[in-house]
């Protein structure tokens, strides 16, 4: 089960940064399913999620209060899943919108079918 832990300030304003990059997953090579834990130590960080040509969430708050480079877990924060089809590219898009420097943090776990 492949799994990718990220850590990462932002800087002011800064807007479409995407943490699997070049992520050996990043385009997933089979059916999976597929959770996301994510949150930021600020409350000014959105989110939208893709999977291949559909739009998982829109442009959605991140859940703000955690404490920098510790991952989130399901005891306190709510996972994103969904279903990934074979050769889907997966793809995160975090903006900072109040001119603050949060760091975002989270894990992201891919399951095949």
């Amino acid at each position: 089960m492949p799994s990718f832990s990220f850590s990462q300030a932002l800087t002011a304003n800064q807007l479409g940064f995407n943490p699997l990059i070049q992520w050996q997953f990043e385009r997933v090579p089979w059916p999976a399913a597929v959770k996301l834990l994510v949150r930021a130590t600020a409350n000014s960080v959105r989110l939208t999620v893709y999977t291949g040509s559909t739009t998982i969430q829109e442009r959605s708050p991140v859940q703000g209060g955690g404490t920098a480079g510790t991952l989130p877990s399901e005891l306190n924060t709510t996972p994103i899943v969904w279903m990934a089809s074979g050769g889907d590219k997966l793809k995160l898009q975090f903006d900072e919108v109040s001119g603050l420097t949060p760091t975002v943090d989270g894990v992201i776990i891919v399951e095949p079918m």
